[in-house]
């Protein structure tokens, strides 16, 4: 599956599934640029990248614009950018539940649709949002995570529709823990809070995943290539669940 020609734009790609993603992507022959917040971290990808923060339409216009000078139309975006924070419902306020949308949500928006008339005028593009498993399901402690999840596979879903005729697939990935720096940091936390050890922390967050393990960032990055393919023309409007098969 070659990707040759395309340029692709990834948003938190720095660490994790967003770097994994773009090293997949750029192996396939695409084009890529970075997004994120952290220069040292975006550098260590050794790829092009751009420091931006996904909340800020005209911050991204901006990037967009640089990148587009260098590397042409912007055809594929893989929104990965986001953020996570657990509280229990005492201390969820209006903030931190504005946070998670501002992130989870504009952010995704604002990314794909200043990359809209590059693709339509491509009569081709691909728009992926990495989501989660908590944009399926509910879990306890992260009521506004869990919100703003559900809400970004409302947006990518009416993105589908509307774009459906236009050679334009919109899809979401939702992983489940996935090993990344992210989940280290969510494993520090409840060792934190709770005083639990490391490993009791994993058991806890493995006991809804079947196959007991954490996703590799890998295995996301090869379904965001994949749906970036030809050969997922038809696939448009889906959530993929990768996650051991919790459900």
């Amino acid at each position: 599956m070659t990707l040759s020609g395309k340029h692709a734009v990834v948003t938190g790609g720095g660490s994790g599934i967003g770097a994994e993603t773009a090293k997949e992507l750029a192996g396939a022959g695409a084009k890529v640029t970075i997004l994120g917040r952290s220069k040292d971290s975006l550098e260590a990808q050794g790829l092009p990248y751009q420091i931006c923060d996904v909340t800020d339409f005209a911050a991204v216009g901006e990037v967009y614009a640089k990148a587009r000078s260098e590397r042409g139309p912007i055809s594929i975006v893989v929104a990965n950018a986001g953020a996570a924070q657990s509280e229990p419902i005492e201390r969820t306020d209006p903030t931190l539940l504005s946070n998670m949308f501002a992130v989870n949500v504009i952010g995704v928006f604002n990314t794909w649709k200043a990359a809209l008339n590059d693709m339509r005028s491509e009569s081709w593009g691909r728009m992926v949002v990495i989501a989660s498993t908590a944009a399926l399901k509910g879990y306890p402690y992260v009521s506004a995570y869990t919100a703003s999840k559900h809400a970004v596979v409302g947006l990518m879903r009416s993105f589908s529709l509307e774009l459906a005729k236009t050679g334009i697939t919109v899809n979401a990935i939702c992983p489940g823990y996935t090993s990344t720096p992210l989940l280290e940091r969510t494993l520090q936390n409840i060792v934190d809070k709770t005083g639990m050890s490391q490993d009791r922390a994993s058991s806890m967050l493995l006991k809804n995943n079947p196959q007991e393990r954490f996703v590799d960032a890998r295995e996301i990055a090869s379904a965001v290539q994949w749906l970036c393919s030809d050969s997922s023309d038809a696939v448009n409007g889906h959530t993929l669940s990768i996650s051991g098969g919790e459900i």
